[in-house]
Order: structure tokens, then C-alpha cells, then sequence
């Protein structure tokens, strides 16, 4: 095995007074593709920047191969030296190299280059970040949340990026998809230390699981030996002989090992607060419109929303999501149509811009707005120490101000605000950016058993496949479609990716040398093409899902007074009911194509 390009050695590092790592290691070998993962606050990000060489450790040892070069993707990188984007892409390359790969990268992430860092947004910000870190080719790339404020083709663009180079990838991210595709080891901080499984991210949950149930089991064998000890010396001390002395020893060791055991973080506690469930119809929309200029938002658009739906709209950034929303909660007054809003709606919004209140408020301030320790949740006064511990905030962070807080921790304290507000309508955009992933299945929780309704905006697949119901995406030209299921079953069901054309991928095969194959008379070998696969690994999913949807709508037409009672919600039932059994019928029919394709390719 080739020696590790990078290596980190029982590194240690104290902050704020708490030992936040205490003996972890990190090693890189050239082309390894590593998923660092763990709980917000664990330090994956200073250990990444040690790895960088940006913070300095306590003790231990990081060395890097001489001539390596590292390019670094920051969780909040500093635009405040550079007058465009293209000087802040370019600032890591030689000048013999020029600044052509920094502009092809932008070009490629849909930037110019001209762009004024002081006014870019948070994805534009994030797109030239992962320019400048992709830019000099480097032999290891270190990323932290790369994929925050990416819409979904950019997101796709940067997976086969970094998947066709031959770059050693770390990787921090909340994005399950991503890990699972791209990494190929994993490495575990928990509790300052490290531990390295050799399999990608796909099998690390129930290797964690593993874990925690053999350190349950030890410690609960600790427990039951102690007990036996105390005994023995409550009643069994029988002379005052050496061999007794050694054993009260052993007893203290053994409390000692029990004390100073760190227990792994519990598991947050996400709950909203519901007001009452008011009417069946949440929101009712007909012929919305809204343009700015000439350009066309949001045009005949129609939706009827009821009470449970759970609804996530999709789509490039700028194409209208928030706009769209805010026109359908009654924020934003349309151009055109109609919105009836349900009797009793209270709405609780979590916002993506997560830097509205002042670095220096502290913690428990910014959840109870100053002045008291209490809050209000459903109804029941409740201390603000304890609502923190819901969201895994030690007491003694009650009075850290904002600024110290990790994105993590941020991503957290915003949920908790939201989730405080009375309400029976969420909306929610990217709740998951900067989430850790025992988090993120707490919060996929909380919205399943949620009472009332979720609107969602996300770019995150994985959690859209697994807690909405109905995609909404856009077509262009301010035309906006619905469709039964996830982001995949959405996939599966347009054919096509989203309407925007994504970036190509700059390792793209091109057509040059495809032509030149065939003419030195190398016929290229046939085989499934990238939507194909994507096909027939997502198609087994919405079927199983389209199944479950024809399942409820029987349901609902075996109630027999459905008809007599509410004649609408019959026919409404009864139309949902043929469009799902036609749907599924044509996913089996594309899903068996490509079965029977793929068993001729590779029977060739």
C-alpha cells in the first residue's frame, strides 16, 4: 500500500476549556475517498482544518508529503481580499499557471468570473469556493459541507467532478446521497477520538449502532461487577490480608473506569408546537401568477393543499421556490389568481438565512427573546435549560453567545426557535444544511409524526425521498408541475432531470475522442448509460411507493359513505386512484425494459 500523503497522529486540542479532541488520527493515501463523520460540535471541522495546516494542535504529530498540494473547501469561506470571483478562484494557482482552470470551473458552476464577492448569494458564494479548491488539481482535496446552498444540478455536477479525479477526498457532509456515492472509507470522530471503518458511508449507521450497543453492554457488565464488589466488601471481607487490599483497589479502579466513561450524545428531542388542527383545507390555489419584468415566475399555477400533506419544491436556485411559497401562504401578494387560506392557520417558518440575530446574543436569550428562562411549548411553561438538552445543548452553553457556535449548532438553535411557535402549518427551507445525521433522522421523525402540514424547500434528495409526499418543480417559463412521491419518484416520472441544463462534467468524455475510437476501428463498448442505472436502482422504490398510494386511495373508496358524504372528495379520490394505477403500470413497464437491456449487455 502506498504511504499516506497526509497524516495525522493523536491529535489533542482544548477549546473554550473542554477537550475537544483527545487523541484522534487521520490518514489519506493517494485516490482514497474518506467520509468524516459525527455529531455537531465534535470537532470534524477543526480536525479538517489541522489537517489543512489552518489550526494548530495542542499535541500529536500532522505530517504532509513533501510537494502535496491540498485545496481546502471552509464551511464559511473569506471573500473580504478579493474584488471578483475569479481572483478569489484563482488565488491558490501559480501565475505561470495562469487563472484558465479557475475560469473554466466557475464557467462550468455557472458564474462569470466578474462577479462582486460582497454581493454574491449563498450558493454563488459556495460555487466559487469549490472553484478555488478544485482549481490547482490538487492530490487532496478537503471538503467541508461542499454541497450547502448547491441546488440539485449543481450538486449532480459536483458528485461526477469529484468522482472522476484522482484526488484523495475528506469529506464532511449531511448529505447521505453524497457520502453513500462518493466515499469508499469512513472515519468516525465521537467523543474527541477516532475510529476507521474500510467501507463507505452506506454501511457506517449500523456499524455506529454496533458500537454504542457494545459499549451498553460493557458498561452495563462494569455496573453489574462493581455491585459484586461492593458486596464483597460490605460482607464478605473475611482478614485483614493483602489480597483484600489489592481488591478495595480494584474496586476504585473500577468506579474510576465507570466515572470517567463518556457517554455517547443522546439523541435529540424534536417537537413542534401544534395549535389545534383548525380545517381540512389548508390552502386552496387557483390561476396564481407573479412575474418580475418580463420574466415570467410563477404562471397558472393550481394547488389544493390539505390538512397532513407533506409537499417539497425542487428546482435550480432562482427559479422561484421562496416566491412560490410565499404566494401560497399569503406573504406575497400574486400578480393573478386566487388563494383561499384554511380557518385557524398559525405558520411556523424556519428561514435559510440562519445570521438574523447578533453574534453576541446568547444562546438562551435568542430562544426565549431576553429577559425570562421560560418559554411556552404547546401551552406548558417549560425552562429554557430544558427545552436546550431537547435540542443537545449542555446547560452550561446557556450563555455562549451565537458566534462561537458551530454551523451544526446554529443549524439547531434555528429548528428550536421555529419548532417553539404555536403553529399547525410548517414551512421550512433547508432545514437540513449543516445537520448532523443523527439529527437529520430526529427531524425526519418529528415531521412524520407532525399533525399538521409541511411545506419544504431542500435540495437534499435523500431526505426528500423520505419525508414528502408530493414534489413540486419547476418546467421553465414559470410553469410549475406536481408529482406523486419523492425526489426520485419525480425522476423516475419526468423522464428527465430538472428543467435548467446542468453543468458538463469537465471530465466529460468528449466527442473528439469518441469519433476517434470508432474511426481506428475500436467499436466502444455498449452499456446502461448514467440515467439508465439511476433508472433502474430508483424504480423499485417508486413502484413500492406508488403501491402504498393505491393502497390508502382503496382504502378511502371502501369507506362506503364516502360518496353520499363528500361527493367532491370521491371523485377527487377516484381520479388520484386511476392516475397511480396507470403510473405504476408504466414504471413496471420501463423498469422491465431495462431489466431485460441490461441482461443483454451483459450476456454480449
Amino acid at each position: 500500500m502506498a504511504p499516506p500523503l497526509l497524516q495525522l497522529t493523536d491529535i489533542r486540542l482544548t477549546f473554550g476549556g473542554k477537550n475537544l479532541l483527545e487523541g484522534a488520527d487521520l490518514s489519506v493515501s493517494p485516490g482514497e475517498k474518506i467520509c468524516l463523520v459525527g455529531r455537531n460540535g465534535s470537532g470534524k471541522s477543526t480536525l479538517l482544518r489541522i489537517a489543512a495546516g489552518i489550526v494548530e494542535k495542542d499535541t500529536g504529530t500532522r505530517f504532509l508529503q513533501p510537494g502535496a498540494k491540498v485545496g481546502v473547501l471552509a464551511q464559511e469561506p473569506d471573500f473580504s481580499a478579493y474584488k471578483t470571483t475569479l481572483a478569489f478562484a484563482a488565488a491558490d494557482l501559480d501565475a505561470e499557471e495562469g487563472d484558465h482552470a479557475a475560469r473554466f470551473l466557475l464557467n462550468e458552476l455557472g458564474l462569470t468570473g466578474d462577479e462582486n464577492p460582497a454581493t454574491l448569494s449563498g450558493g454563488e458564494a459556495r460555487r466559487a469556493a469549490i472553484a478555488r479548491a478544485l482549481a490547482p488539481n490538487p492530490d487532496i482535496l478537503l471538503l467541508d459541507e461542499p454541497t450547502n446552498h448547491l441546488d440539485l444540478p449543481a450538486i449532480e455536477w459536483l458528485e461526477n467532478e469529484l468522482a472522476s479525479r484522482q484526488a484523495a477526498l475528506v469529506l464532511i457532509s449531511h448529505d447521505r446521497r453524497f457520502l453513500e456515492r462518493l466515499s469508499r472509507a469512513t472515519v468516525w470522530l465521537d467523543r474527541g477520538t477516532t475510529r476507521r471503518i474500510e467501507r463507505g458511508f452506506g454501511e457506517f449507521e449500523a456499524w455506529r449502532d454496533q458500537v454504542f450497543a457494545e459499549e451498553e453492554a460493557a458498561q452495563h457488565k462494569l455496573g453489574r461487577k462493581i455491585a459484586d464488589e461492593e458486596h464483597w466488601l460490605r460482607y464478605g471481607v473475611t482478614a485483614r490480608r493483602k489480597r483484600n487490599v489489592k481488591r478495595l483497589a480494584g474496586l476504585h479502579s473500577l468506579r474510576a473506569e465507570k466515572r470517567d466513561h463518556v457517554r455517547a450524545a443522546g439523541k435529540a428531542v424534536l417537537e413542534a408546537a401544534e395549535l389545534e388542527k383548525g380545517g381540512k383545507l389548508i390552502i386552496e390555489a387557483k390561476g396564481l401568477a407573479k412575474s418580475y419584468g418580463d420574466r415570467p415566475i410563477v404562471r397558472d399555477f393550481a394547488l389544493r393543499v390539505i390538512r397532513g400533506d407533506r409537499i417539497g419544491f425542487v428546482g435550480p436556485n432562482g427559479t422561484g421556490k421562496t416566491t412560490l411559497i410565499s404566494m401560497l401562504t399569503g406573504e406575497l401578494a400574486p400578480d393573478a389568481g386566487t388563494l383561499q387560506l384554511g380557518t385557524g392557520l398559525a405558520i411556523a417558518t424556519l428561514e435559510q438565512k440562519r445570521d438574523s440575530l447578533s453574534p453576541e446574543t446568547t444562546l438562551a436569550d435568542a430562544l426565549t427573546g431576553g429577559g425570562t428562562d421560560t418559554l411556552i411549548i404547546n401551552g406548558q411553561p417549560k425552562n429554557v435549560i430544558g427545552y436546550m438538552k431537547d435540542f443537545l445543548f449542555p446547560p452550561e452553553k446557556a450563555r455562549t453567545p451565537l458566534k462561537v457556535l458551530s454551523g451544526g449548532e446554529r443549524a439547531r438553535l434555528m429548528l428550536a426557535r421555529a419548532l417553539a411557535r404555536p403553529s399547525n402549518l410548517l414551512v421550512l427551507d433547508e432545514p437540513t444544511n449543516d445537520l448532523d445525521l443523527e439529527t437529520l433522522d430526529v427531524l425526519e421523525e418529528m415531521i412524520g409524526n407532525y399533525a399538521g402540514t409541511v411545506l419544504l424547500i431542500s435540495h437534499d434528495r435523500d431526505f426528500l425521498d423520505r419525508v414528502v409526499d408530493l414534489v413540486i418543480a419547476p418546467e421553465g417559463k414559470g410553469v410549475w408541475q406536481t408529482y406523486a412521491g419523492g425526489y426520485s419518484d419525480m425522476l423516475v416520472q419526468r423522464g428527465a432531470d430538472l428543467a435548467r441544463q446542468k453543468p458538463k462534467t469537465a471530465k466529460a468524455e468528449s466527442v473528439e475522442s469518441v469519433a476517434a475510437e470508432t474511426s481506428s476501428g475500436k467499436s466502444p463498448k455498449k452499456k446502461l448509460t448514467f440515467q439508465q442505472m439511476q433508472q433502474l436502482e430508483t424504480l423499485p422504490v417508486a413502484m413500492d411507493k406508488l403501491a402504498t398510494v393505491i393502497g390508502k386511495l382503496q382504502g378511502k373508496l371502501e369507506d362506503t359513505s364516502l360518496y353520499t358524504r363528500d361527493r367532491k372528495a370521491f371523485d377527487e379520490t377516484n381520479t388520484l386512484l386511476a392516475k397511480a394505477q396507470s403510473e405504476l403500470e408504466k414504471l413496471e413497464e420501463r423498469w422491465l425494459e431495462l431489466e431485460i437491456l441490461k441482461e443483454e449487455i451483459e450476456g454480449a
